[in-house]
């Protein structure tokens, strides 16, 4: 029997916990494939490094599989960088116990080398882990690894270089099954649950870490498993408030439009929001997932103005923001919007585009959430402009956060000339209001951000 304990690093709980979605699939998909494996699962949002130490001692695991969901924050206000707190738990796992320690998530997955490197894992695996972890564990069982064979695998080789293997191929079905425990901790502590429609994102946003972390072909769940796994949410523990952690939600409309009739075919009464992109919808597709249960909107527009967009490499323009805006407010989805100011080719003219295309948004009727700069990741557009234009010399100072902010604007004056446009502006500096932590205390489910319009 191979003892496995698969760790939640994560402590970030702003502006509430988010479930460890990805440690949850790779626990199913393990347990699927592996029939003499025993799953253990640690989160650290719920637990102390005392009774980590005192978990692994109990246990005596023969492999740490330690998922990092970020590396900061991406809040240039903040700047809060956690791979300090990721060497402390590599170093509590390695003083109490003898197992192999293996690293992976989404945050590794932007930063593989700079992270494997910082944290000294035995192995780690870069991007999509379930069948590369399984792989890994069956190598490591039978004592006969040949590294080189298994996809994405980060190791290092005979000279003592960081290798990190291609990937070759993706699953077909991932499996999803929520841990009781985590379930009802932050179902009780963020009035959510998340899950998952499809992996991948074929658009090129010149920031986005997406497709560096999950690929560009989009691959979807099989639609009746996802319904099952929210039937099983909504019947076993009474969840009835998800969010879809898709990277964009209306990707593959086919699916979606198939994934909503089978939602409404389930007469699972539950409320669900995602992302979305204002391009690649229409007012029929919004009203068929209304009916599915879609509350809530995050569009995640970046700009109001069509020449920055086009530099973001958006494929949409403001006209479909503001076609969206509309639909959504008449049909009584609650939305925001979500923008970068001050990125790359911002000036005082697409500032000023943008504060005065908000005023053509029904007044008080979205929430703004504005990040200031763009985090600047590896393997991406941004990176290759910021590298050409000294703003960066490599890759390898980007674990710590690093931003490209434009020269040409006056970042210090954002806040003050938001006030007057008709919405609700939410910068990342802001302390949390008096009415989150009301919020918060009724139980109330759903995104903060709806109590925050007014």
């Amino acid at each position: 029997m191979c003892k496995i304990a698969l760790v939640s690093a994560n402590t970030y709980k702003m502006p509430y916990p988010v479930y460890p979605l990805g440690v949850s699939y790779l626990a199913a998909y393990l347990k699927k494939n592996i029939s003499d494996c025993s799953i253990e699962i640690f989160d650290f949002n719920l637990n102390s490094f005392e009774e980590y130490a005192n978990f692994l001692r109990l246990h005596n695991f023969d492999i740490v599989g330690i998922s990092l969901r970020n590396i900061d924050d991406t809040n240039i206000f903040a700047q809060n960088d956690f791979i300090i707190h990721y060497k402390k738990v590599v170093s509590a796992t390695r003083q109490n116990c003898n197992a192999h320690v293996i690293i992976g998530g989404s945050g590794f997955s932007v930063f593989p080398e700079q992270v494997f490197a910082a944290l000294e894992p035995d192995y780690a695996v870069n991007g999509e882990g379930e069948e590369s972890f399984r792989r890994l564990i069956l190598a490591l069982k039978s004592n006969n690894i040949k590294k080189e064979h298994i996809d994405s695998l980060v190791y290092r080789n005979s000279n003592g270089d960081i290798q990190i293997n291609r990937r070759k191929e993706y699953i077909s079905f991932p499996t999803l099954h929520l841990d009781n425990c985590l379930a009802e901790f932050y179902w009780d502590k963020s009035g959510m649950l998340n899950i998952q429609t499809k992996r991948g994102c074929p658009y090129k946003c010149i920031y986005c870490s997406y497709p560096v972390i999950d690929g560009c072909s989009v691959r979807t769940l099989d639609a009746d498993t996802v319904v099952a796994n929210i039937e099983e949410l909504y019947h076993s523990k009474r969840v009835n408030y998800l969010f879809f952690t898709d990277s964009i939600f209306n990707i593959c409309n086919e699916y979606n439009r198939e994934l909503a009739r089978k939602l409404i075919a389930s007469n699972v009464k539950i409320k669900w929001g995602a992302y979305f992109s204002p391009g690649n919808l229409t007012r029929e597709d919004l009203e068929l997932y209304q009916q599915s249960g879609l509350t809530h909107i995050e569009f995640g527009s970046d700009s109001f103005s069509d020449s920055l967009l086009e530099k973001y490499g958006k494929h949409f323009r403001f006209s479909q923001i503001i076609e969206q805006s509309n639909n959504c407010w008449q049909l009584g989805i609650l939305y925001a919007h979500f923008l970068i100011l001050g990125g790359y080719g911002e000036t005082e003219a697409t500032l000023n585009e943008t504060f005065e295309n908000t005023k053509k948004l029904e007044p008080n009727s979205t929430v703004i959430f504005p990040y200031v700069g763009m985090r600047i990741y590896p393997r991406t557009k941004l990176y290759e402009i910021a590298l050409g234009e000294g703003v960066i010399k490599d890759d390898r100072e980007l674990i710590n956060p690093t931003y490209y902010v434009s020269k040409d604007v006056d970042i210090k004056t954002l806040e003050a000339r938001t006030v007057n446009t008709g919405q609700k502006w939410i910068f990342p500096n802001e302390e949390p209001s008096p009415l989150i932590e009301r919020f918060r205390a009724k139980k109330r489910r759903g995104p903060l951000w709806e109590y925050l319009r007014f």
